[in-house]
C-alpha cells in the first residue's frame, strides 16, 4: 500500500485515478474500509473532473464492491454504485466490466435474498464470462448459482 501511496504522488494526471482506485482496492483487501472508501470516492471525483469515463466506471464498480463488504451490510448503496457502474461500462462497451457488475449485483441480490434478479444478473455474467473466454472469473460466477439452490 505504500507503494501504492508513493506512486500516486508521482503519476502523470492521467494515470493518477487508475492509481487512486488501486490504492482503495488495496485498503479493501486490508480490510481498512474507511481508507478503501476515502480513495474510492477521491478516484471517482478525479474521474468525473477529468471526463475520465472509464476510470469513472471501474471506480464506481469498486465502490459497489466496498458497500457489499462493509458492516453494517449496505445494500442500497452497493446496488446504485454497480447500476451506475453497469450503465457507464455498458454505453463504452467495457465488457469485462459488465460482467463483474452483474457478477457484484448477482452476489448482492443473492445477499438480500432476492433469488430471481440474482439467478439472473449470475447467469448473464457466466455467460459473459464464457464469450470472452475468462476463465478464472467464469468459475467465480459458476460458484454463485450452486450456493443459490
Amino acid at each position: 500500500m505504500s507503494l501504492l501511496d508513493e506512486g500516486q504522488k508521482r503519476v502523470t494526471a492521467s494515470f493518477q485515478t487508475l492509481i487512486v482506485t488501486h490504492l482503495s482496492e488495496a485498503y479493501m483487501l486490508a480490510d481498512r474500509l474507511e481508507e478503501a472508501i476515502a480513495c474510492g470516492d477521491r478516484a471517482l471525483a478525479l474521474a468525473r473532473e477529468r471526463g475520465q469515463r472509464g476510470y469513472e466506471a471501474w471506480a464506481l464498480r469498486h465502490l459497489g464492491e466496498i458497500a457489499s463488504c462493509r458492516y453494517p451490510f449496505d445494500a442500497e448503496t452497493a446496488e446504485g454504485h454497480y447500476r451506475e457502474a453497469l450503465g457507464v461500462a455498458s454505453e463504452l462497451g467495457m465488457r469485462p466490466l459488465v460482467a463483474h457488475c452483474h457478477l457484484g449485483l448477482g452476489k448482492l441480490y443473492r445477499r438480500t435474498d432476492k433469488r430471481q434478479e440474482a439467478q439472473e444478473h449470475l447467469i448473464t455474467a457466466t455467460k459473459m464470462y464464457r464469450e470472452m473466454e475468462m476463465r478464472f472469473w467464469l468459475e467465480q460466477a459458476e460458484t454463485e448459482p450452486r450456493e443459490l439452490a
